[in-house]
């Protein structure tokens, strides 16, 4: 299995999601399918179908979760500094591509990764593009769409 990369943040989500599926909704699903089979004909519910489909989509997700959790190795804050200054994942990163404004962003596991909040997948094009550079450092970028460059501005 993978290791999972998960800032603390990230994983502590990722249980209270699991907690919550586990506890909260898995009841919640089995209410509704009790309800639903008192409801008369099974072969023409449509409650109980949305009911089974519901279910079947939560104990997908518990077991996902798990998976995640079992395989997650956790980003310590200090481990990115330890690493002499390259990008690595839990690097927050200033890039730029050539004369577009600064963009910021995050290098998380693709179980956290969330481009709209500037948190990307060490797994993603520029994601693994970013790895192991330095400040300063030009890197090539190979995307679906073409090949970029962007130049790393700082490593925070």
């Amino acid at each position: 299995m993978p290791t999972t990369f998960l800032t603390k943040e990230g994983y502590q989500k990722l249980q209270e999601e699991l907690d919550y599926l586990r506890t909260v909704k898995r009841q919640e699903v089995a209410n509704r399918l009790h309800e639903a089979m008192e409801g008369g004909e099974l072969i023409e519910n449509a409650e109980y179908e949305a009911a089974k489909n519901e279910q079947a989509f939560v104990e997908g997700r518990i077991q996902e979760l798990e998976m995640i959790l079992a395989s997650a190795r956790i980003i310590e804050d200090g481990e990115k500094k330890e690493k002499g200054g390259l990008v690595q994942v839990g690097s927050t990163v200033v890039i730029q591509e050539q004369d577009g404004p600064p963009e910021r962003y995050t290098i998380v596991g693709a179980a956290e990764a969330n481009p709209r909040e500037g948190r990307i997948s060490n797994e993603s094009p520029i994601g693994k593009a970013l790895l192991n550079h330095r400040a300063g450092d030009e890197v090539t970028v190979e995307a679906p769409g073409g090949t970029f460059k962007v130049k790393i501005v700082k490593i925070e």
